[in-house]
């Protein structure tokens, strides 16, 4: 099987990172890999889809940070590939970050993706539907019991009255980001700086106003899901707490948060339950569903993060188990072809 992995950019790829766990469980599964950037597609006159795959050097390598600086370093070749030879497009790009500066590049996944599924290549999640889930907005189809009292506006009357409607504050972010960039605590209307925070972050769009959960001071859950369902390997679930650092509002882990283990209860896995047939039928089969209490914040489904940081809680490769996942899904295909929708075959 040849699974080729949509990134961002190669440079930018680091040793931690979900994808390249991803990518080294394939490799101790025999697999080839190969990473793919928005500007490697290549539609041609025949109607042929070509992509310029970075190929990793043979073997195995001893560790994440070998392998990143084998993509990086010259030693990987890049070969140009009709679409076809790969069995697996895995989708694993944040269009948050090519939004501002690379405007062209923040579609390109989902946009050349969906030619890939009319190629016959598996790609997760669904492209047809990461293209609805560009940004936060995607959050809102949820059921209303699971998600935080929500205003999303651009207008500063209107969110300063949601702010006096909420007795604990509001946390205020842009309608289109990732890594807590732009996440405010807002506690009242009396806030002297309110109008530069307003000012900073509406300069990115729409902005998105929650109610407060008074648990977030402990930081929130992310929890995997994997074709709708927790991800569990020998009776542990892919999870972790994101403790927030002292003074932050933030809990991600690319704002200074921290990784900690963490019990699922049945209350957790009831609002995993709430989810779930959304996810199925919409084709997500990886994501990171992140939960405070009996309320879900946020449901990243373009690069879910933080299974190497599950790996050295629990040593559980759990990414050895979603690349298992895949190989099934390659199966199903060669057994029925077309019969099955990508949107099925993802979450089956």
């Amino acid at each position: 099987m040849r699974i080729a992995f949509f990134v961002n950019a190669i440079e930018s790829e680091a040793p931690h990172y979900t994808t390249t766990s991803l990518a080294m469980a394939a490799i101790a599964r025999d697999h080839d890999v190969c990473y793919v950037t928005p500007g490697d597609f290549v539609l041609r006159p025949d109607d042929s889809l070509a992509i310029r795959a970075r190929m990793p050097s043979e073997g195995k390598p001893k560790n994440g940070d070998a392998f990143i600086a084998d993509l990086n370093e010259g030693k990987a070749r890049v070969d140009t590939i009709d679409v076809k030879e790969v069995d697996v497009l895995f989708l694993r790009n944040d269009p948050s970050l090519d939004a501002e500066e690379r405007s062209w590049a923040a579609n390109v996944g989902a946009m050349f993706g969906r030619l890939a599924v009319e190629r016959g290549v598996l790609t997760v999640n669904d492209p047809d539907t990461l293209m609805k889930a560009q940004n936060k907005l995607y959050f809102q189809d949820f059921p209303e019991a699971i998600r935080p009292t929500t205003l999303i506006s651009k207008s500063l009357d209107e969110i300063r009255a949601f702010i006096d409607s909420q007795k604990r504050g509001v946390i205020l972010k842009p309608l289109q980001g990732s890594g807590g960039r732009h996440v405010f605590r807002i506690k009242s209307n009396k806030e002297s700086n309110l109008n530069q925070i307003f000012e900073a972050v509406s300069g990115e769009g729409y902005l998105i106003a929650q109610g407060y959960l008074p648990d977030a001071v402990d930081g929130d859950i992310r929890l995997f899901l994997m074709n709708g369902q927790p991800l569990e390997k020998d009776g542990a679930y892919a999870a972790f707490r994101r403790v927030p650092a002292k003074g932050e509002v933030r809990s991600n882990i690319s704002a200074a948060g921290t990784a900690a283990a963490v019990k699922i209860t049945p209350e957790i896995l009831e609002v995993a339950e709430t989810v779930r047939p959304k996810l199925v039928a919409d084709g997500m089969f990886l994501v990171g569903m992140d939960i405070i209490g009996d309320k879900i914040l946020e449901i990243n489904v373009f690069t879910p993060g933080g299974l190497r940081n599950l790996e050295q809680l629990y040593s559980v490769d759990f990414s050895a188990t979603v690349i298992e996942a895949l190989e099934r899904k390659v199966s199903i295909r060669r057994n029925y072809g077309s019969q099955l929708s990508n949107a099925v075959l993802a979450t089956l």
